[in-house]
């Protein structure tokens, strides 16, 4: 089975994805899962669960995303299982089924929603109450630390670091980013159990593109060091990105906020 495009920035997350997804079928006793893709734009992530055999509910407030979603999807032979539905994890409930996924994916949304805690409920009331998986992926402060700082724009760098939303200043595109204890916080708020951390695109953003395309096997090299320091938390406090896989606590179910 393929990864999602964009391999090396993705390839942790598609990893680690695609055996909670396994683990979570054998756990259902069913072979086609229900999976929520918020803010699942293009389909980087739905369209290869769907090749899984899974079905696909996007949520996504860009029509041209839908669009590009749906010619993606006819393209791998997946139209049947792909659905694509414009709206936003705020009011997801006008578009998709409270209690009715076997798992939610909230990929690069966090990192915009107005209330990230609203945002992150929403995704956690979505999964149904016999057990569910939640994926959430978000942007990382101490890469973006790290990149404004070995570009030079030090005092950037500093605001940055310094500031509650992580942003390095009012032309920063990114209107917050976390840290792996706030990120993990918010989650385990939700009552749901962390499975695992892992930082994404430790060193892919760092290193020169002409490096990678210049010596051979770089790219194969590293990807295995990316996945090598995912789960070191020394290495995921200066990723770009941040990956959290957690959990309805068996026997918990009942208790999750809904």
């Amino acid at each position: 089975m393929s990864r999602p495009s964009a391999t090396l920035r993705t390839a942790v997350v598609w990893d680690v994805l695609r055996g909670a997804l396994d683990q979570r079928a054998k756990l259902a006793d069913r072979a086609e899962l229900e999976v929520l893709d918020t803010g699942g734009g293009t389909g980087n992530f739905a369209v290869p669960v769907a090749r899984l055999g899974h079905r696909v509910t996007v949520v996504d407030p860009s029509p041209d995303a839908l669009f590009a979603l749906e010619r993606r999807a006819a393209e791998a032979g997946v139209a049947d299982r792909v659905r694509g539905v414009q709206g936003d994890v705020r009011g997801l409930f006008d578009v998709a089924e409270r209690g009715g996924y076997d798992a939610v994916l909230c990929h690069g949304v966090l990192e915009y929603v107005d209330d990230p805690a609203e945002g992150l409920g929403n995704a956690v009331a979505a999964l149904r109450e016999a057990g569910g998986t939640l994926s959430v992926l978000a942007s990382g402060l101490g890469g973006a630390v790290l990149a404004r700082a070995l570009a030079g724009h030090f005092t950037e760098a500093r605001h940055a670091l310094t500031s509650p939303g992580g942003r390095w200043g009012e032309s920063d595109p990114m209107p917050r980013r976390f840290t792996p204890e706030q990120l993990t916080a918010l989650v385990t708020s939700t009552g749901l159990e962390v499975i695992s951390v892992h930082g994404v695109r430790v060193f892919a953003d760092l290193v020169p593109g002409a490096l990678v395309d210049t010596e051979p096997d770089a790219l194969d090299a590293l990807a295995r060091l990316e996945a090598a320091a995912a789960e070191l938390p020394d290495f995921q406090s200066i990723a770009s990105q941040l990956h959290v896989l957690a959990e309805i606590p068996p026997g918990a179910a009942r208790g999750i906020s809904r």
